[in-house]
């Protein structure tokens, strides 16, 4: 090398040692679970998301049929894979028998189940009832508004939601997804995807957090983030009236770890995370707003109590 090219080194060195800190997998500060980790194409992009955010496992979301997918997965990664849970159409006749056999071949919970039926209606009611039956856990979306103008909404009427946890008590239920979150709020219209501004205290979501021994809240998506971000007064409370019923999991789909890829450019209401991974903002929001205890216990405890995790 010339003196030159020496000399160009040097001065860019610095540039260089501060971008691949910026790169650089966060730590924070022991094991955390992705609890809503949407299986990837290749054994590979799981692992690349998961290191790239510095999470060191997964709890898995995937078809009744992805068996042998997961199985490669933990083949190649032994340890990063905790679990998985199984969805399939509640909407045709075999759901249940799919899932019972997605049960025994491995499976520990049913969803995440987004489908365009009601909450308390017969399809949902099926699988609340087998999901006591079996003794595992089910992850529903709620959402009362679309995304687009195509997309529909899905288990409709949380509102009401009360009825179905008095009514399946053997059941642990876990509540993700817009309605479920915005309704944190007690003025939620049902008119908005991501409400944004301050917090009315006493929502339906809070209510039943609170009430119900048999509901759990998902903290994943960008509908998790922005309940705890928009009312920045209301969320330490709010985590540690539920430190024992929240559960941490991303929901991301970017490809790295670090935003890239479509991320959340797909989702016209969730724009404020394009270009962000998802993981990386609300492990970043919980690891400020609660103590290190809560924290461990909301990023790994709570989901091997939950979820029975072998970990």
């Amino acid at each position: 090398m010339n003196r030159r090219l020496f000399t160009q080194a040097l001065a860019a060195a610095p540039f260089v040692a501060q971008t691949a800190r910026a790169q650089a997998a966060p730590d924070w500060g022991g094991p955390v679970v992705d609890c809503h980790h949407h299986l990837r194409r290749t054994a590979e992009a799981n692992i690349t998301h998961l290191e790239g955010c510095g999470v060191s496992n997964a709890m898995v979301l995937a078809r009744e049929n992805s068996v042998e997918a997961i199985a490669a997965v933990q083949k190649q990664y032994p340890g990063k894979v905790l679990g998985w849970f199984a969805s399939a159409d509640i909407t045709k006749p075999d759901a249940e028998a799919l899932l019972t056999q997605a049960v025994k071949n491995g499976a520990i919970g049913f969803g995440e189940l987004k489908f365009h039926v009601e909450a308390a209606g017969p399809e949902l009611r099926r699988m609340y009832a087998l999901a006591a039956e079996l003794n595992v856990p089910i992850l529903v979306h709620f959402q009362e508004v679309p995304h687009t103008p195509t997309e529909g909404v899905f288990a409709t009427g949380f509102k009401n939601f009360e009825a179905m946890l008095k009514a399946y008590p053997k059941t642990r239920f876990i509540g993700h997804a817009d309605a479920f979150w915005a309704n944190i709020s007690a003025d939620y219209a049902n008119d908005v995807d991501y409400p944004k501004g301050k917090i009315k205290k006493g929502g339906v979501t809070d209510k039943l957090l609170g009430d119900y021994a048999n509901l759990y809240g998902d903290l994943a998506a960008n509908s998790g983030n922005n309940a705890l971000s928009r009312d920045p007064e209301f969320t330490p409370g709010f985590l540690k009236r539920h430190q024992s019923k929240l559960i941490y999991g991303s929901d991301c789909s970017c490809t790295d770890g670090r935003g890239g890829g479509v991320s959340q450019q797909g989702n016209p209401g969730a724009s404020r995370l394009a270009g962000k991974c998802v993981a990386r903002e609300t492990l970043t929001l919980l690891k400020n707003t609660v103590s290190p205890a809560a924290f461990k216990q909301l990023t790994w405890g709570n989901a091997h109590k939950v979820y029975r995790l072998k970990a």
